[in-house]
């Protein structure tokens, strides 16, 4: 049973600081491409940051500079540090693995609400 599961939203005042971790089952999670996503409400889903297997990050420009995407092989479990946060950055966060090997072989968490509000 592949389970990837999401941790650290929460109320957060702007300019404050959260952790994001998501924790993974049932992957080889070294080859897995790991990402985040956020849909705010009215919005589409999009992406936030995503690190590949082999190291690789790109971030969505409205996050650059501030959020970090990391991942540590070793607890299989893929984190988003989040800097100087805006009340914009308000949306569910969704975790994401990608195999990239085999189609359809892509898997999500259930997400966790992060709100940036005075």
């Amino acid at each position: 049973q592949v389970q990837l599961v999401e941790s650290g939203g929460g109320l957060v005042q702007p300019g404050g600081s959260l952790r994001l971790s998501c924790t993974t089952s049932g992957i080889i999670f070294s080859i897995f491409d790991m990402g985040w996503y956020r849909q705010a409400p009215g919005k589409q889903r999009e992406l936030v940051a995503v690190i590949g297997s082999a190291g690789g990050i790109n971030y969505a420009d409205s996050v650059t500079g501030r959020f970090t995407i990391s991942r540590d092989n070793a607890k299989n479990t893929a984190y988003l540090q989040m800097n100087t946060l805006k009340p914009e950055d308000t949306a569910v966060y969704y975790c994401n693995a990608d195999s990239r090997l085999v189609a359809g072989m892509v898997y999500w968490g259930k997400g966790t609400l992060v709100t940036v509000s005075s």
